[in-house]
């Protein structure tokens, strides 16, 4: 189909639809009390489509560039899927009680901060995928740290630390693979550019963590009584033996050997599933039952009942539906121009190689903020940056850092993004009504947003910030790639 021709937005109108939804979301959620972004971002569609309108666009374009991008994230809503369908089936296997039982006999309240992160970490590089993560081990962990009378935000906070850092310098995640794809660098070099933040951010976290637990947590408090009464309840409820962990095992395998995640996450249900027939009793029609519908049980102990309760497609129903919304308002912002628009004032702004790597992480920050995908917060800046790096003779790999730390780490921390909403749904955290606190796991995710920092931070003082080889330049003229040119004040003339 013939791309429409049509006005473009000023600053001000581009801003309009954006700023307008921002308020009504802070609206529901912080004035209301009610943790539902769903509504707010429909109506942030309809002020989008209307700035459309009056740019000239129709209806029918505007609907064509909304499903454009929802059709390239839809990866993720089949990750979500099978998530949710492995959520389930590995509780009913026996799977996350054990982790949940060994975590609770063999980890300590002082490192146990520490160690979940660590655990998410390996899980998430393993398997290419902070989701798969955070639902398998991150909810067990949270069961761990019930059990230790740890609040739920701390516990959330390593977790998603722990997972979302794994899945930055996995080769087998999809947003580590596409951020060197769209600034023109290889996704090898891309990981080993990552470590200087990643070490540092990992290690600040790390400290943190252990601080917390021997200083902070009150590890005499902890309740033996109430573990006994956990562990006891598991061990009445599952047959706990290690053999419970080879689904898990089998899924780190495949990933190991390079299959794609989700048919690797796939193969953890049916593993999952033939495992809570065999070792747990349950049958073919229950199984099915908690693959749709997540497990269910009565132990008449609040902690395990609150925590295993959950899993199944249509637990994530609710994140699937704010994702698509939430990709419908971005897909409706890039058609418009809107999001262009932006992101150009954003670049145009930057004079010097730190203020455009600063100006990259937080486009690529907020774009995550105003379109809910991860996705489109690697891809946007990425196209739109990589002639800015080229022009000033830096090397992409500068950017492709600088969209991973402000795209993938970042998605978590935003409630409604939907690396956000998949956390706040698979980890139970309950963010209703005026039950707000556990969003505290927020500032507490240290690795997250410590990372975006010390890269920009690099930037200033020039420190692992690499020029433009002879061999990236030399692939540059042949490719026909993109190189920025720039006025008198050092600003890159426009696109």
């Amino acid at each position: 189909m013939k791309e429409e021709q049509h006005a473009t937005p000023g600053l001000l109108l581009a801003l309009t639809p954006v700023v307008l939804s921002l308020i009504i979301l802070g609206t529901q959620i912080f004035y209301f009390g009610v943790f539902e972004p769903h509504i707010p971002l429909a109506i942030g569609v309809a002020l989008t489509s209307c700035v459309g309108a009056y740019l000239g666009l129709t209806w029918e374009a505007i609907r064509a560039g909304i499903f454009k991008v929802i059709h390239v994230a839809l990866p993720s809503v089949s990750v979500l899927i099978v998530v949710g369908m492995i959520i389930g089936i590995w509780i009913a296997s026996g799977t996350v009680p054990t982790i949940i039982y060994y975590g609770l006999k063999t980890l300590s309240p002082e490192i146990f901060l520490a160690a979940g992160m660590v655990i998410c970490a390996v899980v998430a590089v393993s398997l290419g995928t902070s989701w798969g993560s955070v639902g398998t081990v991150g909810l067990a962990l949270m069961g761990i740290g019930e059990g230790f009378d740890i609040p739920m935000y701390w516990t959330a906070g390593a977790v998603v630390s722990g997972a979302f850092f794994g899945d930055k310098v996995s080769p087998l995640s999809d947003t580590t693979n596409l951020a060197p794809a769209v600034t023109g660098t290889d996704v090898f070099s891309h990981i080993q550019n990552m470590m200087a933040t990643t070490i540092p951010a990992m290690l600040i976290a790390f400290l943190i963590y252990i601080g917390v637990g021997y200083f902070v947590i009150d590890a005499q408090s902890v309740s033996f009584e109430k573990i006994e009464g956990i562990t006891t309840a598991l061990d009445e409820n599952f047959t706990i033996s290690g053999w419970a962990l080879l689904p898990a095992l089998v899924v780190m395998g495949l990933a190991l050997k390079k299959f794609p995640p989700l048919p690797s996450l796939f193969v953890g249900v049916l593993v999952g599933g033939a495992f809570a027939m065999a070792m747990q009793g349950q049958s073919l029609q229950a199984v099915f039952d908690y693959a749709n519908n997540g497990y269910t049980i009565e132990t008449n102990i609040s902690e395990i009942d609150n925590l295993l309760n959950r899993g199944g497609i249509q637990s994530m129903m609710w994140t699937i539906s704010l994702v698509l919304i939430a990709l419908a308002f971005g897909g409706a912002l890039e058609t418009t121009g809107c999001l262009k628009t932006i992101i150009n004032s954003i670049k145009s702004k930057a004079r010097s190689f730190a203020g455009t790597q600063a100006a990259a992480v937080g486009t690529a920050f907020s774009t995550n903020l105003v379109a809910g995908d991860p996705y489109l917060s690697v891809a946007l800046p990425g196209r739109m940056f990589s002639p800015v790096y080229r022009g000033m003779g830096y090397s992409t790999l500068n950017l492709s850092r600088g969209i991973e730390e402000g795209g993938t780490l970042m998605s978590p921390l935003i409630p409604w993004n939907a690396g956000g909403a998949f956390v706040i749904s698979a980890l139970g955290l309950g963010i209703s009504g005026n039950n707000l606190e556990n969003l505290l796991y927020i500032p507490l995710a240290f690795a997250c947003w410590t990372a975006p920092l010390i890269g920009i931070f690099y930037a200033y003082v020039d420190w692992f910030s690499p020029k433009a080889t002879d061999k990236e330049r030399e692939e540059w003229e042949s490719s026909g790639a993109d190189i920025a040119k720039f006025n008198k004040d050092g600003s890159p003339v426009p696109d």
